[in-house]
């Protein structure tokens, strides 16, 4: 998925036209923004585990490129909230009211 990752604005009306409350719809994009920053620190801590040493060698640390480029591709990603906006905004993002299924 391409996703700008520059601020961009939003239309208010359009954000929340799905759920007919902004701080509803913010509140969605919140959760999944989490589910999202979540997933991505556990692939990244998953990657950079393989590097993992025992040995606190200082040369070793400045001659890993590998893990710098793998660092590196993560910080150039779009932030969790943009891309739980865009999700959200593409009508991608499921979401259920539990109190209304119970009744």
């Amino acid at each position: 998925m391409a996703v700008n990752p520059s601020i961009i604005t939003r239309d208010l009306d359009k954000v929340s036209e799905e759920t007919g409350n902004i701080y509803e719809s913010i509140h969605l994009v919140g959760q999944r923004a989490k589910q999202i920053s979540n997933n991505l620190k556990e692939e990244l801590n998953g990657k950079l585990s393989e590097f993992a040493s025992t040995v606190d060698n200082l040369e070793e640390v400045f001659e890993n490129k590998e893990q710098i480029e793998i660092s590196k591709f993560y910080e150039r990603m779009p932030k969790p909230s943009t891309l739980a906006m865009e999700e959200y905004l593409d009508g991608k993002l499921y979401h259920r009211y539990p109190e209304e299924e119970t009744e």
